[in-house]
């Protein structure tokens, strides 16, 4: 009787982790700024870094579906940038060059589609612009 006792509670076990990895969600990832500071200019590359917050590691075959770079901590429409992905060397990491004519804080918005996930991965990561 313990060890049919012990059996069903290793099932259950199993079955809960096998459930909660299966419905991870978005909110188990998380974009960070590689560098929070970079100089104002033309050709400015701003890089973000995409990890799975549960194991640490970067995410590499993450498709950005949108980008947004704004001047002030909420945005401000009129003071949009354009944005170019270029290559990055490291895993993970996503890079964009952008024009940032202003010192002062801007801010990136991104969203990606990783595989396996249905749900968008959103993310805000302000960038500090100095002269």
């Amino acid at each position: 009787m313990l060890s049919k006792c012990l059996l069903t509670s290793a099932v259950l076990a199993f079955a809960l982790a096998v459930t909660s990895a299966a419905f991870a969600g978005a909110k188990d990832y998380v974009f960070e700024p590689v560098k929070a500071e970079v100089k104002k200019g033309d050709d400015v590359t701003v890089a973000v870094r995409l990890k799975h917050k549960t194991t640490g590691k970067p995410v590499t075959d993450a498709v950005i579906v949108q980008t947004r770079i704004d001047m002030g901590p909420d945005g401000m429409g009129e003071m949009a940038s354009p944005l170019t992905a270029v290559p990055s060397t490291e895993p993970g990491v996503y890079a964009f060059k952008t024009d940032l004519s202003m010192a002062g804080r801007w801010l990136l918005n991104i969203a990606a589609k990783v595989q396996g996930e249905p749900e968008t991965i959103v993310g805000k990561i302000t960038f500090r612009v100095t002269k």
